[in-house]
């Protein structure tokens, strides 16, 4: 990582992520940071976990998704928003429309959580389902785009969205004072830019962490080439994106110091800790950059650490079958 506050061409900066903090102002829930001594104990540092699990539509997405459809013009909005998502992104995306009155069309995989999808429908969006292993939702979303022209905001390759979900991380750093470290979930890697453009602002380091079974952004940020990965099979279904975006990928390279990855029985065991221990509902993606500390990819010895918690939106029969016995 570079350090400097000069970002790489293009890229979102602390000042569009403002910008997106006061468009959210009233809008956004600002979430709660939690603590707990057992898991500070635990990891050796102090920890504060900004949990956006309490956020409206139940994860970090409403911040990019109202972000960004607030910002269309009356004619982009006649015609309609178009995405693609497991379901967070399309939940959030819902309800951002419904909020400004402007019609929703997502483009979900058929195996995405039925509570994603069912959440999806109720706030008023219309799901076209697909078969992941026959099709791909950007080829499908392009024709729709072409079929009807509505506005197409993909779930995390685009400025205004990476600005939003920056919000999150920027709202921790003004209410805790001293972080020294910033664990951050990768799936597509806008809630990891975002959150490094907050981070680099506030003198923080950050560290992204995805399933080890879902490795693409790690492979990447070694290599230095874009790593492709089809259908990962981790139970964290928030972060099953083929790879980071052309926006995403340039922005972390430069401000995010390390990449890690995690078992998913790390994530399953951060998970029951959440759930039982700090009393709240985590979904497997939310549970990711603290799985980190637990099996400890990453030391805590001795740091403030700030772990975004991304989101809530669990399949609770699925949940309760992971979790039964543990």
């Amino acid at each position: 990582m570079s350090g400097g506050d000069k970002g790489a061409p293009g890229e979102p900066s602390i000042d569009t992520v403002r910008e997106a903090a006061t468009r959210l102002a009233g809008r956004a829930n600002r979430t709660p940071v939690l603590t707990s001594r057992t898991l500070d104990e635990r990891v050796g540092g102090s920890v504060f976990l900004k949990c956006e699990s309490f956020q409206r539509s139940g994860s970090f997405k409403f911040r990019g998704a109202y972000n960004a459809a607030s910002q269309l013009s009356e004619e982009e909005r006649s015609c309609g928003i178009l995405t693609f998502s497991s379901g967070n992104h399309a939940q959030a995306m819902a309800l951002a429309g419904k909020l400004l009155g402007i019609a929703v069309t997502v483009v979900m995989p058929n195996n995405a959580p039925l509570s994603k999808r069912r959440a999806t429908e109720g706030y008023g969006a219309e799901v076209i389902l697909y078969d992941p292993l026959e099709g791909s939702r950007e080829e499908i979303a392009r024709r729709l785009k072409w079929e009807r022209g509505s506005a197409l905001i993909p779930p995390f390759d685009h400025p205004n969205i990476i600005a939003g979900a920056g919000t999150a991380a920027l709202e921790l750093f003004d209410e805790v004072e001293g972080i020294d470290l910033l664990l951050v979930q990768c799936g597509g890697g806008g809630l990891l830019s975002g959150s490094a453009i907050a981070a680099t602002a506030a003198g923080a380091r950050v560290i992204g962490v995805e399933p080890r079974l879902a490795d693409d952004a790690t492979r990447t940020f070694r290599t230095g080439t874009m790593q492709t990965i089809r259908n990962p099979p981790t139970i964290a279904d928030g972060l099953r994106t083929p790879s980071l975006g052309e926006i995403t990928w340039p922005i972390i390279r430069h401000r995010v110091s390390d990449m890690v990855t995690v078992e998913e029985s790390s994530i399953l065991d951060t998970m029951h800790f959440l759930w039982t221990r700090m009393k709240i509902v985590v979904e497997p993606s939310g549970a990711v950059a603290l799985s980190a500390l637990f099996e400890k990819v990453v030391s805590a010895e001795g740091l403030r650490v700030g772990v975004i918690v991304s989101g809530g939106n669990v399949d609770l029969d699925a949940a309760c079958g992971m979790l039964g016995g543990r």
